[in-house]
């Protein structure tokens, strides 16, 4: 199977490429667009990581 067909990947490059975008020229509203998208990848990728802390029964709460 190709990484690069995983969520994990894809979630990588959405993310990346938002980050790469260069936000002077854009208007208000669409860096606050980008901004939130930016968050709410980074909040996915927290939470679909494994935790590597020794403690299998922990739990994320929102």
């Amino acid at each position: 199977m190709d990484p690069r067909n995983t969520p994990g990947y894809r979630l990588h490059r959405s993310l990346t490429n938002l980050k790469r975008i260069e936000m002077a020229g854009l208007d208000d509203a669409d860096q606050e667009r980008i901004e939130a998208a930016r968050t709410l990848l980074q909040n996915v990728s927290l939470l679909t990581q494994p935790q590597n802390n020794g403690d299998g029964d922990a739990q994320i709460e929102s």
